[in-house]
């Protein structure tokens, strides 16, 4: 049992993107997102998360992460653009609670 969440918590931590601190960075996008990714395989792995929620959540942190990207490109942050990540991080985190917090459970 400890040993099929350890590979699910595994795999859900391999399939987020790693937060690069290179160019254009915002201290407190990067912790939220280093906060997201540490809360996804810790919900796995304590069975608060089915499989199928840890990777829906997963591809939203992708999503978020790929749009800091998109709004990186250019060499700078603006404050629309900051603004417009925090939105969707506060989403992404709002899902994960409830996903955490649904009756789903894996044993």
């Amino acid at each position: 049992m400890r040993l099929t969440n350890s590979i699910v918590a595994s795999a859900v931590a391999a399939s987020l993107p790693v937060v690069a601190f290179a160019g254009v960075r915002d201290p407190g996008l990067d912790h939220r997102q280093a906060s997201h990714q540490a809360r996804i395989p810790q919900g796995a792995s304590a069975g608060e998360l089915t499989r199928g929620e840890a990777h829906g959540l997963a591809a939203e942190q992708r999503h978020v992460w790929r749009e800091d990207r998109a709004h990186e490109s250019d060499g700078k942050l603006t404050q629309d653009e900051r603004k417009d990540l925090h939105g969707d991080l506060s989403v992404a985190s709002r899902s994960i609670y409830a996903e955490k917090h649904d009756a789903e459970r894996r044993y």
